[in-house]
C-alpha cells in the first residue's frame, strides 16, 4: 500500500533530498533560516505544520535524526525517504511509456488566470517536458497514462481548479498524433 504524503512533507522530503538540513533544536529562528532561503511557499508553512509534518516523516521511516555535537539534531533522508523524495522530483519525473498503447489519449486542459501567469508557464514547461503535444496553446495530449504524474503537478502548483484531466478514445486529427508519437506500425 503506498503511503501519501501532505505537501508539507513532500516539500520536506524534496529539501532533504536536495541537501538542505532542518536543524529540530527547537529554535523558530533556526527554522526559518533555513526556509528563507527556499521558494516564496516555505514562507507560508507555519511551524505547527512543519513540526507535524516531521514528526509524521520520522514516524513512517522516511527520515531519521542525526544528532551534531553541539547538541542540535539534523534531519537526514533514510534511503526510503529518498526513494519516496524522488517520486516527486520534477526535473526527474517521467511518464512510462507502455509496449503496447491502450488507444486511448490523455488530454490536459489549462484555464489558469493572468495573474498567476507564472504558474502557467511552470505548467507549459513540465508539460512539455513530459513530452505532451501541444495541440493548442491550452491542450496538451500524451498517449501514456499520466494521471499520477498531472495529479502530482497540480498538487504541487495547488491549481486543482484550473485544470482539467481527460482520458479520449479518439481525437479528429489522430494520424498526426499517432505520427508524433511514433504509434503507427
Amino acid at each position: 500500500m503506498s503511503q501519501r504524503l501532505g505537501e508539507t512533507q513532500r516539500k520536506i522530503l524534496l529539501l532533504l533530498l536536495g541537501g538542505i538540513a532542518l536543524d529540530l533544536s527547537g529554535s523558530p529562528k533556526r527554522y526559518f533560516q533555513v526556509l528563507k532561503a527556499i521558494e516564496k511557499d516555505w514562507k507560508e508553512i507555519n511551524k505547527q505544520s512543519l513540526k507535524r509534518a516531521i514528526k509524521s516523516l520520522y514516524e513512517s521511516k522516511l527520515v531519521s535524526e542525526k544528532e551534531n555535537p553541539d547538541g542540535s539534531v539534523t534531519l537526514v533522508l533514510t534511503d526510503k525517504g529518498k526513494q519516496k523524495a524522488l517520486t516527486y522530483d520534477l526535473d526527474k519525473m517521467e511518464i512510462k511509456k507502455s509496449k503496447q498503447w491502450d488507444g486511448k489519449w490523455r488530454v490536459v486542459l489549462l484555464d489558469i488566470p493572468e495573474k498567476i501567469k507564472k504558474i502557467r508557464e511552470a505548467i507549459r514547461f513540465h508539460l512539455k517536458n513530459l513530452e505532451f503535444y501541444e495541440f493548442q496553446k491550452s491542450v496538451f495530449v500524451h498517449p501514456y497514462d499520466c494521471k499520477n504524474e498531472i495529479d502530482y503537478l497540480i498538487e504541487f502548483y495547488d491549481i486543482r481548479k484550473f485544470v482539467r484531466f481527460i482520458i479520449a478514445d479518439s481525437i479528429d486529427n489522430e494520424l498526426h498524433l499517432k505520427k508524433h508519437f511514433y504509434l503507427l506500425n
